[in-house]
């Protein structure tokens, strides 16, 4: 194991979480929908882009958000472009470096490992 191995989580956090930030800020200034069945996914996909992304940058539940970000890149994957013969590699880097948050969770660099209790 190489010595930087315990800080991949760290850059995997900024780099996934700091694209769904952005992605999650223009949805916003795109406006929040008036309630009904169909903006309440809205708010879901607002959600996991701002809190999850804020969350995993700061690594706070990262498996929790970076499985949330990988079903929601895994549904824009299959429901919106392949059936478009969309260009989707932005998506599948993303679903690829949630998958990876996932696997590697917080890691040392993080708020959470303040708040874990040491084994005992």
């Amino acid at each position: 194991m190489n010595a930087l191995t315990p800080y991949a989580a760290f850059f995997m956090r900024l780099a996934v979480g700091g694209v769904f930030l952005i992605h999650g800020l223009d949805r916003i200034r795109g406006g929040i929908p008036n309630l009904s069945l169909s903006s309440l996914l809205v708010l879901l996909v607002i959600a996991i882009e701002t809190v999850g992304a804020v969350c995993v940058l700061l690594g706070i539940w990262t498996r929790l958000w970076a499985t949330a970000m990988a079903v929601f890149m895994a549904v824009t994957i299959l429901a919106e472009k392949l059936p478009r013969r969309a260009n989707f590699e932005l998506e599948a880097l993303l679903l690829a470096g949630a998958v990876t948050l996932m696997a590697l969770g917080d890691g040392p660099l993080s708020i959470a490992v303040r708040f874990k209790k040491a084994p005992s």
